[in-house]
């Protein structure tokens, strides 16, 4: 590496790479080196450990609640402790673990995919994390203090998280808990744009960035926009629970639909926030397992750029019944926005289309992402119209709708990212056949869970009750729904198992196992601590595919002499 002018990091390309490259590993450390670290893989490892804790800890919250609900009565749980588990589970899930999840692989792999030594504002990057994880601990801890945690919803609606409606320190901490986590959010958004601006290697133009770095570039530029709001309106909120600011309350001239206003125009554009990043790691992956160039590049970013500009005029579709807003504007708007999702479907299928696919673990995630998220867009369409959305709202069809776009999207976009990029990050190799089984066992559980929701709030299950009448004939859809739960847990332990026994059989996995597209897969496995000592020439945006294809070629070229 070296510097060129103005102090711009750039690296090294070499038309070969060196005929023995030097042995640079990273280098794991002690702990004090991993609390101290401006390395942005070890952040990204630090990222990825830690919104998985958290996605573990919001799964047994749902695996409780969903155990309460398998039965009419109360079992294990009272209601105001289900309430509490509703809302931290909600909150850990959008907060602390889909959107984090997405940042921690931006820290990871934009650097190495644009071939940058590092992240533009390593300290900075440093304490995003840092207040990332302060915000995720006060939220969790909530549960310790006096009455216990925020009740009031992971969408903390006046006047339930009034001082009337939830007078004690639970919505306080869940405030400042997620005005940390927003502030990291902000601040790694900063880092990953200047980083994509700024550290490209020579060569690598913005229309030769690999569609992950894209989708990376307009979710940050998303949370520019839409988290000042939410931090407005916490804010706001605060005021109005300890300095008698009365922006909700009705009663002193406040009103409770300016909150819900502020917390959509953040919750709308956040919903793609936390699917955007996975779109891009799927768009890498598939062109890999069927062995083509990508189907529509142009098209993928164009239709990423529409979907960051249309999320920021639907956000009222989620007060259709509040009658203050204009539902054939944000109808028509919510409409619209599925058409750049559906041209990305299209290119999915067009790049799959003719090709040799490979049915590895990391496709199959995949495959299951655009099943399942199928499924979630067409009901999402649905919801869209004002008529239906009258009938469904807040039913358990929209908790189907939204886990399915969510846990049926990101989740399963994030299973695909950590099985393709494991053997990058950490030199070895998860087991096929396990990962094969952890797939079936959580896209089976999965939609073991979640399909059946649609029927109950069709047949009229109101979302956030601990407890529901035995005559209506809901029981044997939460119970297959809590099956599914079962199942699902089942395969994220066999996934840990898998994890841990491949740190214990250590298998080599070599430094480009899928023969990947990007420039990752030029460097060891894991990275130096500079993460390259030579770079192929980037001609496209697959340089390490024109390299391979040049190298076949001088070979043939050698056989006809």
């Amino acid at each position: 590496m070296d510097r060129g002018t103005g102090g711009r990091v750039v690296s090294v390309t070499l038309e070969r790479p060196p005929p023995t490259p030097p042995p640079l590993r990273a280098r794991s450390g002690g702990i004090l080196e991993w609390i101290t670290t401006t390395d942005h893989k070890k952040i990204g490892l630090l990222y990825i450990g830690t919104t998985f804790l958290f996605f573990l800890a919001g799964g047994l919250m749902a695996l409780l609640m969903r155990i309460e609900l398998a039965e009419p009565g109360l079992q294990v749980l009272t209601k105001n402790a289900y309430n509490q588990l509703f809302t931290i589970h909600g909150t850990t899930m959008v907060f602390l673990f889909i959107a984090p999840m997405g940042l921690g692989l931006a820290n990871y792999f934009v650097p190495l995919q644009i071939g940058a030594p590092d992240m533009a504002f390593p300290r900075l990057n440093a304490l995003s994390y840092w207040l990332f994880l302060a915000g995720g601990a006060t939220i969790l801890l909530s549960f310790f203090a006096s009455g216990g945690a925020s009740a009031a919803g992971w969408t903390a609606y006046y006047p339930l998280s009034g001082p009337q409606g939830s007078p004690g320190p639970g919505v306080d901490l869940w405030i400042m808990g997620v005005l940390l986590a927003s502030a990291s959010s902000v601040m790694t958004a900063v880092n990953l744009m200047v980083t994509a601006f700024l550290l490209r290697a020579p060569g690598m133009t913005m229309w030769r960035l690999p569609l992950f770095v894209w989708n990376m570039i307009i979710t940050s530029l998303m949370i520019l926009v839409s988290f000042p709001p939410i931090t407005a309106g916490l804010s706001l909120l605060f005021i109005d629970r300890h300095l008698g600011g009365h922006f909700f309350d009705p009663a002193s001239g406040g009103s409770v639909v300016l909150y819900q206003h502020l917390f959509w125009w953040f919750g709308h554009p956040e919903v793609y926030i936390m699917i955007l990043p996975f779109f891009g790691i799927v768009t890498d992956i598939i062109p890999v397992f069927s062995r083509k160039p990508v189907f529509g590049y142009l098209g993928f970013v164009f239709a990423s750029l529409a979907i960051a500009g249309l999320s920021m005029s639907v956000w009222a579709h989620h007060m259709f019944t509040t009658g203050a807003v204009l539902n054939p504007f944000f109808s028509m708007m919510s409409f619209l926005i599925a058409v750049p999702t559906g041209i990305k479907f299209f290119n999915w299928i067009g790049t799959m289309w003719g090709g040799q696919i490979r049915f590895d673990t990391p496709m199959l995630w995949c495959l299951g992402f655009m099943l399942n998220f199928l499924l979630g867009g067409i009901t999402g369409v649905m919801v869209a119209s004002p008529p239906i959305d009258f009938a469904v709202h807040d039913t358990y069809f929209v908790v189907a709708h939204f886990h399915y776009v969510l846990a049926g999207g990101s989740l399963f976009g994030i299973f695909a990212g950590l099985y393709y990029w494991f053997p990058k990050m950490t030199g070895f190799r998860l087991s096929e056949r396990t990962g094969k089984a952890v797939f079936v066992l959580v896209f089976v559980g999965f939609n073991l869970s979640f399909f059946g929701m649609h029927l109950l709030g069709l047949r009229g299950m109101q979302r956030r009750i601990a407890d529901y009448p035995a005559d209506v004939g809901w029981t044997w859809l939460n119970q297959i729904a809590t099956l599914g739960t079962v199942i699902m847990g089942i395969g994220v332990v066999l996934f840990a198992w898998n994890v841990l026994e491949a740190f214990r059989g250590r298998r080599p996995a070599g430094d480009d196992p899928w023969e990947g597209y990007t420039l990752e897969w030029s460097t060891t496995s894991p990275p130096p601590e500079h993460n390259f000592t030579w770079l192929p020439p980037i001609r496209s945006e697959r340089p390490l595919f024109d390299w391979r294809q040049r190298d076949k070629d001088m070979g043939a070229e050698e056989v006809r002499k």
